[in-house]
């Protein structure tokens, strides 16, 4: 899997030099070729990056703090970017962050070496603890944001409990994508799954589409 079209991330230091950007590229695709090569995740040490990348171990510790960091930063970018919401209802947004969750689930179903990183990395209690806190966790609490907005805005119950709902919107994507492999992930899932919740979730009085 080639990282050439990765993105930065939304939240580094804008780079000063074009130099930077191609050193962090070249680290990123170094930790994609040594995997493609088939060395697990427990055996990559910054120095063998760094020599596969061609650049010094202080290039590599200068963005990133260690190896679960940087094994993050890969996956990331192997994966579909974070999307941006449309803001215009809470329906809205939640078919936005379904349909990227899907897209996740697509990509991790059709490259073989992705869903052996995650694999790899479930099984890696460092690793796994921090990809849990700087990406699951964050998404997670986005859910919960536009949930919590749309009660606000009278398009959810306010006696809902918003983390149950979270369950209950993201949960069948999830069931398909990992629990479910041989299951289908249509293209009209996002809006399905969505639709179905909100009719139960909705204010008796809501007359939202």
């Amino acid at each position: 899997m080639s990282l050439a079209g990765s993105r930065p991330r939304p939240d580094a230091p804008a780079r000063g030099r074009p130099r930077s950007e191609a050193a962090e590229r070249a680290i990123l695709e170094g930790v994609m070729k040594l995997l493609e090569e088939g060395v697990p995740l427990a055996e990559l040490s910054i120095e063998r990056i760094a020599r596969t990348a061609g650049v010094g171990k202080a290039t590599i510790y200068r963005r990133w703090s260690g190896k679960e960091e940087l094994f993050i930063e890969v996956v990331r970018a192997a994966e579909p970017p974070e999307p941006e919401l449309p803001g215009t209802s809470m329906r809205d947004d939640l078919l936005v962050l379904l349909e990227n969750l899907r897209q996740r689930g697509l990509a991790s179903r059709s490259s073989v070496l992705l869903h052996n990183v995650h694999v790899q990395m479930k099984t890696n209690p460092r690793i796994w603890a921090a990809y849990h806190e700087n990406v699951i966790e964050p998404r997670r609490r986005l859910v919960l944001d536009v949930l919590r907005r749309g009660q606000l805005n009278g398009e959810l119950r306010a006696d809902i409990d918003v983390d149950l709902a979270n369950d209950l919107f993201v949960g069948p994507i999830l069931v398909r994508s990992v629990m479910r492999p041989e299951a289908d992930l249509p293209e009209d899932l996002a809006r399905r799954i969505v639709d179905s919740v909100l009719a139960g979730l909705r204010p008796v009085s809501s007359t939202a589409s």
